[in-house]
Formats: structure tokens, sequence, C-alpha cells
């Protein structure tokens, strides 16, 4: 019999999370799997969970929480033999690697999306020691996406994270940065580079409209300048998907990535915070495949 885990976090989705459970695990025992359900309590539990589901060769995992408790997830298939088949049922706030993958952001469509035949082999990201899934923020505009607090993102959604970057913006933080990249180097001060698997960041689809889930790159960009009008100037080219050739952005794409600062430098990575400067990124190219609804495009 097949086996799955359903890994899930019960504060995630105004707490909604445990109402979901009990569907997701009548359909996979419709589709014939033997079902283990994992509920997190602290951190590192989903990672944890899912070492376990690798070491014990389960055919699927399925996490049921936002980006961070993905994040968590997906740091369980490092230096795995065995990587299940993932399932995501978004809860999160911003849920990019759902939107990337047009998985339905209502938890119901996503949990029947579950018993679809299709297979999407996506890339992941390395940083240091730890996996990602989408995206890794350096520079001062990543500490304050560090800094939003769970009431705030239940409360406003992504325009929590508007609202942190506007008051930071105040500050134009910059940070002395070097970059380099696949033979190439960047030198200059920056509030912001961002590096990005998928096309959805922060739930603005149209970051990078080129990337693709399993294109082996990263989507980099290097924030030059954040004046107020140009960060409106910058927004604008967000909407009409040509950030990249805003004036004050720099845009490469590249398999390998070192970033390093003479100051001490924060990261975020999938939303949650990351080590300090210095990194290494690297993509991994077509590493897991994910279940997608059948008429996916992705």
């Amino acid at each position: 019999m097949k086996k799955a885990m359903i890994i899930i976090n019960p504060t995630s989705g105004k707490e909604e999370a445990l109402n979901y459970v009990r569907n997701v695990e009548d359909l996979l025992t419709d589709q014939r799997y033997e079902v283990t359900v994992k509920e997190t309590a602290k951190e590192q539990d989903a990672t944890l969970f899912c070492i376990s589901a690798c070491e014990a060769s389960y055919d699927l995992v399925v996490s049921i929480g936002g980006d961070g408790t993905l994040h968590e997830t997906i740091n369980g298939l490092i230096n795995q033999e065995h990587l299940p088949k993932l399932g995501v049922v978004p809860l999160g706030t911003v849920n990019d690697f759902a939107r990337a993958l047009q998985i339905p952001l209502l938890p119901d469509k996503a949990i029947q999306t579950l018993s679809s035949s299709r297979i999407k082999i996506a890339d992941l990201g390395q940083l240091n020691d730890q996996l990602f899934v989408n995206t890794v923020a350096v520079g001062s505009f990543a500490e304050s996406l560090s800094s939003v607090t769970s009431d705030d993102k239940s409360r406003f959604g992504a325009l929590a994270y508007v609202k942190e970057g506007i008051k930071e913006l105040m500050n134009q933080p910059t940070h002395p940065l070097c970059i380099q990249y696949d033979g190439e180097t960047w030198e200059g001060e920056s509030p912001l580079f961002l590096a990005a698997l998928t096309n959805s960041v922060g739930g603005f689809e149209r970051l990078a409209p080129d990337a693709a889930v399993d294109d082996g790159l990263l989507h980099c960009f290097i924030i030059k300048d954040l004046t107020i009008f140009n960060t409106i100037t910058a927004s604008l080219s967000l909407l009409f998907g040509n950030f990249k050739n805003h004036k004050d952005v720099v845009y490469f794409t590249a398999k390998n990535v070192s970033i390093s600062s003479p100051e001490s430098v924060r990261t975020n990575v999938d939303g949650e915070e990351g080590p300090s400067l210095p990194i290494q990124i690297s993509s991994m190219p077509r590493h897991i495949q994910v279940i997608v609804p059948e008429e996916a495009t992705a």
C-alpha cells in the first residue's frame, strides 16, 4: 500500500488548518494511501517529519500551511536517497510556490488537486546548508520583511510586507554588497538583492515573468536606489511586468551566486529570517515532483 504523510501547521490560515486535515486524509485514503498525520508544535518539526518520511520511503508528503511550513518541510529532503512526491495545501499569507505552480489558493480546491495524476518536476534552491522553494532576499528590506508579525500577516495579508517596506524606505538604508555569479562580479551599495526561483514573489506574479519553475535558473535583481520617486516608478514597472528593465535595477540569471559584505547584513529566505552574509546560493534543477492541477500550464 502507498504511504502518505500529512504535515500540518495548526497555526496557519488564521488557525483553520486543522479543519482541512480530515478532508485531506479522506481523499488520500480514497486514493489507496496509508495516511500518517504529523502536527508541528515548534520550529524544525516539519523538517524532522519530512526526514522520517524520506527514510521510511513514503510515496507522498503533503504540506498544509504557509510558505514557512513548506520551507521547513522541503528542508527534510536534503541529502535523501528517496524523495517523496510533494502535495501543497496553501494556507499562508502569500503562497508564492503554490501561485507559481498554479495550485489553487482556496484550500478546498487545493485539496482536490491532490487527486490529480499530473506531476510537475520543479527546481529547488540551496542557500548554504538549507534548501528554499522560492526566494532569497538580502539587505535592509529583507530584514524588515523578517520583522512582519503573524498578527499583521493575518490582518493585512501581502500588504503587511508593503507596510514594513515603506517604513524602511523612509530611512533609505543601503549596504555595500559584493555579488559574484557565474564568473561575473557586481559591487556597490544596495538596499535589496533578490533571487527568485519562480515568477511569484511576495504575491506579485510579474516580478520575473520569464521565470519558470523548471528552468534551472536563479532570477536575480539588484536594487541600486530606492528613493520614494524611484519606488513609485519601480512599482509601476513591477505592475507592467518589466521590473528588470527599470534604470535602478540590475537583472541577471545565474546557477550559482555568492554574496558578501564588510557589514553585518541579514537575509530573508522564503519569507522567514535567514542567515547573515556571506552566503552561497545555487539552483537545484528539477529536484522535486509536485502534484499540480490537471489543467496547469506552469
